[in-house]
């Protein structure tokens, strides 16, 4: 005798599949926003490093010229 699925368990189950996928794809999406995030702050890091070490370099090659 086949199993019969009421019309609510049907819709109860496409629900429950939809939730699922639906918190599967938020969670892929908060991951590579959070990667994204953390790439953005490494770069800006980055670039601030660069520009301290071009500053002192400026500062170092004023000095062995005389200027302050």
């Amino acid at each position: 005798m086949p199993d019969h699925l009421s019309r609510s368990e049907i819709t109860k189950d496409a629900v429950q599949a939809s939730v699922q996928a639906a918190a599967g794809t938020v969670g892929d999406v908060v991951g590579i926003v959070t990667r994204a995030v953390a790439d953005v702050a490494g770069a800006v890091g980055g670039l601030a490093t660069e520009v301290f070490e071009i500053r002192e370099a400026a500062r170092k090659a004023g000095r062995e010229h005389g200027e302050d």
